[in-house]
């Protein structure tokens, strides 16, 4: 079994768990059906709108507006900082502000529903190209819940011996 191979039995596997699986070059930036403006553009802006006013049905727009802008901004120049950020806003929800019959309502905006999994777009995305800093990356399978990023697998031939961690992505 070759590194193609295994790509296409995750796949498989993500499908069989009722995933919904794209090729990355048909949703790129430059693609016939682009999800994305361009490449270092990492969230998929459209399937994160769609999931907060489905799991946020009370939200009104504005709000909706609100916690879109703040998952799409970084607050810090640190990895951690803003990993811990992220995994927070995953758990706890957004906090955003409206205002309803004159009083100013305090709510939380959330990401993922975590009480009905059906609520949720699960979609796995292989060879998902992201510009980096310095060049191009391209993992062999990008795992999003909602549009957001949750986890990247990168694929080894299990036949090589040789495979290690450091020549991964």
């Amino acid at each position: 079994m070759n590194e193609e191979h295994l790509e296409k039995h995750c796949l498989h596997w993500f499908r069989d768990n009722s995933w919904d699986v794209a090729y990355g070059p048909d949703i790129a930036p430059d693609s016939y059906k682009p999800e994305r403006s361009d490449y270092h553009e990492v969230v998929l802006k459209r399937y994160l709108h769609e999931a907060l006013v489905r799991i946020n049905p009370h939200l009104p727009v504005n709000s909706v507006e609100q916690a879109m802008a703040v998952v799409l901004k970084a607050d810090s120049l640190d990895l951690n900082t803003n990993n811990r950020a992220s995994h927070r806003l995953l758990l706890e929800g957004v906090p955003v502000e409206y205002r309803s019959d004159d009083k100013m309502i305090h709510d939380r905006a959330f990401l993922i529903d975590f009480e009905n999994l059906a609520n949720n777009r699960f979609l796995a995305v292989n060879q998902f190209t992201i510009q980096g800093i310095k060049q191009p990356r391209r993992p062999d399978i990008v795992c999003f819940i909602n549009g957001l990023p949750i986890a990247v697998l990168e694929l080894k031939s299990p036949n090589d011996e040789n495979a290690e961690i450091w020549s991964a992505f």
